[in-house]
C-alpha cells in the first residue's frame, strides 16, 4: 500500500459529494424560489424571469476561470466561493420582500456556487492519479467514479434543498431559516481538508495581487495557445459543443405534458422523483461502463443510445405513463452523459496542469451551449409541427452529430483515444 493510503484522505464517494454546494444553490432556484415568490403574490411571468436571470451566470462564469489558477490553491478558492454562496443565499432569503435585491443576491450566490464547483473540478483532476495509485486502480476508472459522485452530489443537493427549504421557510422564523439554509450550502466544504492538494498554479503567491494578475493573464494567453493545440482538448470541445449529449428534449417534456394528458400533480410527483433519485442513480452507472469502454467512445455511445430512445418514443401511445417513461429515459441519459463529460474533463486536465481551473470551466461550460440551442430549436419545431416532428428533429440531429464525430475520432486514430481515455 502506498504511503498516501495511510494519510487522512476522504474516500472517492465523499470527495465527489463535496460538490453538493452547487446542487443546493441550483436546487433552491428550481423549486423553493418559485414557491416563495408565488406565496408573496408575484406573477408567474415575473417568477419565470427571475429564475432565468439567476441561472444566467452558468453561461458566462467560465470567463472567470483563469482567476482559479492564480496565487492561491484551488482548495482555497473552492472554500471561499462555497462560503460566499452560502452567505449570499442567506442574504437572498432575508431580502425575499425586495425582489430586485433578492434577484441580485441569488444570482451572485449561483455565480459563487459555479466558481466553487469549477475550482473543485480543477483540483480533483490532479488528485485522481494519487487516488488511483492508493487504490491499485486505473486513473480512467477512478476518474469515472469521482465524476459520478460529483454529479450525485448535484442531484442530492437539488433534492435536499427542494425538500428542506420549503419546510424551513414555513415552520421557522425567517432569520433562522435563512441562516440554516446558508449554512447547509457551506457544509460540504467540511470535506475539503480531507482531500489532498496536488496541483501547480499558473502564478504562485508572490508579489502584489495586481502584478500577479497581469503576469497571470500574460502567461494565460501563452498557455491557452498551447492548450488549443492539443488534439484531445479540441476533440472534447467538439463533442461538447455538438448536440451529441444535450438531450434537450428532457428540458422540453415538462412543457408538452398536455400532449400526454398528464395532470399537473402527476407531473410534479414523477418529475421530482426522477430528477433526484433516478438522475443520481444513473450517474453511478458510469464507473461500471468505464471498466469496459474508454471515455470518448463511451460518451458517443451514450449519445447514440439517447438519440435512439428519443426516436423510439414515436412508437409509444401518448398517455401519462408514456410521459413518465420519456421523462425517466431522457433525464437519466442526460445525467449519465454529463457525468461522462466531466470524466473526460478530468482525463484531459491530468496532474500538475497550471490551467486546471480554466480548462475545467471552459469544457463544462461548453456542455451548456447545445442544451440551450437545441432547447430553442425543439421549442420552435414543436410550435410549428407538433410533438412527433420534435422527436424526429431532436433525435435525428443528435444521432447525426454522433455519427460525424465518430468518423472524426476514427480518422484521428487509436493514439488519441488512448491519450484521453
Amino acid at each position: 500500500m502506498p504511503s498516501q493510503g495511510k494519510k487522512r484522505i476522504a474516500p472517492v464517494w465523499l470527495m465527489g459529494l463535496s460538490n453538493t454546494t452547487f446542487g443546493l444553490v441550483s436546487g433552491f432556484i428550481v423549486l423553493p424560489l418559485p414557491q416563495m415568490l408565488a406565496a408573496q403574490g408575484v406573477p408567474e411571468v415575473k417568477i419565470a424571469a427571475v429564475s432565468a436571470a439567476c441561472f444566467l451566470p452558468g453561461f458566462w462564469t467560465f470567463l472567470l476561470g483563469p482567476v482559479l489558477d492564480i496565487r492561491f490553491s484551488r482548495r482555497w478558492y473552492a472554500t471561499l466561493f462555497a462560503v460566499l454562496a452560502g452567505v449570499l443565499l442567506t442574504v437572498a432569503v432575508l431580502c425575499r420582500g425586495h425582489l430586485l435585491w433578492l434577484e441580485i443576491a441569488l444570482m451572485l450566490s449561483y455565480t459563487a456556487a459555479v466558481m466553487a464547483s469549477n475550482a473543485l473540478g480543477g483540483w480533483l483532476a490532479g488528485v485522481i492519479p494519487e487516488v488511483a495509485g492508493a487504490e491499485g486502480d486505473t486513473s480512467n476508472h477512478e476518474g469515472a467514479k469521482l465524476s459520478a459522485w460529483t454529479q450525485v452530489g448535484t442531484f442530492l443537493g437539488n433534492g435536499l434543498m427542494a425538500g428542506l427549504a420549503g419546510e424551513a421557510l414555513r415552520e421557522l422564523p425567517l432569520g433562522l431559516a435563512a441562516v440554516l439554509l446558508g449554512a447547509l450550502v457551506v457544509l460540504p466544504a467540511a470535506i475539503f481538508p480531507f482531500i489532498p492538494v496536488r496541483e501547480r498554479l499558473l502564478i504562485e503567491a508572490t508579489g502584489s495581487v495586481l502584478g500577479q494578475l497581469g503576469e497571470g493573464f500574460r502567461k494565460l494567453f501563452r498557455e491557452l495557445g498551447v492548450l488549443f493545440k492539443r488534439q484531445e482538448v479540441l476533440l472534447a470541445l467538439a463533442l461538447f459543443l455538438a448536440p451529441t449529449g444535450s438531450f434537450a428534449l428532457s428540458n422540453q417534456l415538462g412543457g408538452v405534458a398536455a400532449d400526454f394528458h398528464a395532470p399537473e400533480a402527476f407531473l410534479s410527483r414523477i418529475g421530482g422523483m426522477i430528477l433526484t433519485v433516478a438522475g443520481g442513480l444513473s450517474c453511478l452507472l458510469l464507473p461500471v461502463l468505464a471498466r469496459r469502454v474508454k471515455a470518448l467512445p463511451l460518451y458517443l455511445g451514450i449519445g447514440v443510445a439517447g438519440s435512439v430512445f428519443t426516436l423510439l418514443l414515436l412508437l409509444l401511445p401518448r398517455n401519462e405513463w408514456t410521459f413518465a417513461v420519456a421523462f425517466l429515459g431522457e433525464n437519466s441519459v442526460q445525467a449519465l452523459s454529463f457525468t461522462a463529460a466531466v470524466a473526460i474533463c478530468f482525463a484531459t486536465i491530468g496532474r500538475n496542469n497550471p490551467l486546471a481551473g480554466t480548462q475545467f470551466s471552459l469544457l463544462t461550460a461548453a456542455t451548456v451551449l447545445p442544451i440551450t440551442y437545441m432547447g430553442v430549436l425543439d421549442g420552435r419545431v414543436y410550435g410549428a409541427a407538433g410533438l412527433a416532428r420534435m422527436y424526429l428533429v431532436d433525435g435525428g440531429l443528435s444521432l447525426a452529430a454522433c455519427a460525424v464525430l465518430a468518423m472524426v475520432m476514427w480518422k484521428l486514430g487509436r493514439r488519441l483515444g488512448d491519450e484521453v481515455a
